[in-house]
C-alpha cells in the first residue's frame, strides 16, 4: 500500500508564491514516476506535472511557465513550486504515483493518490 501525504496549500494573494510537498512512498519512492494534479471547482482533475526517478519531466503548457516540479530522491519527497499565481489556479491539489502512462493520464488502476491539498489564491 502506497500513501502520499500532500502539505503546503494555502492562501495565498496572487502574484505570490507555493511550494507544495507530497511524501509517503517509502522505499518505492526510488521507482515510482511521481506527480502533480489539480482539481478547481467544478472542474475535471487536470495534469500539472510529472517526473521519472532519473529526472525525465513533463509539465503542462498551461503551467509551465510558472510552475517547477523538483523530486527529492535521498529526502523521498516531490515538490512542486508554484510562482506568480493567479486566482485561477485555485484548486485542491494532487499528488499521484505509479507508472508514467498512469500518473500522467491519470486512470490506471494501480495509480496512488493522496488527498490533495487546497490552494486559495485571492486578495
Amino acid at each position: 500500500q502506497v500513501k502520499l501525504v500532500e502539505s503546503g496549500g494555502g492562501l495565498v494573494q496572487p502574484g505570490g508564491s507555493l511550494r507544495l510537498a507530497c511524501a509517503g512512498p517509502g522505499v518505492a519512492f526510488r521507482t515510482l514516476v511521481m506527480g502533480w494534479w489539480r482539481q478547481a471547482p467544478g472542474k475535471p482533475r487536470e495534469f500539472l506535472a510529472a517526473m521519472t526517478s532519473n529526472g525525465e519531466e513533463e509539465i503542462a503548457d498551461s503551467v509551465k511557465d510558472r510552475f517547477v516540479i523538483i523530486r527529492d530522491n535521498p529526502e523521498m519527497k516531490l515538490y512542486l513550486q508554484m510562482n506568480a499565481l493567479k486566482p485561477e489556479d485555485t484548486a485542491v491539489y494532487y499528488c499521484n504515483a505509479g507508472t508514467w502512462s498512469g500518473v500522467t493520464t491519470g486512470t490506471s488502476p494501480t495509480l496512488h493518490w493522496g488527498q490533495g491539498t487546497e490552494v486559495t489564491v485571492s486578495l
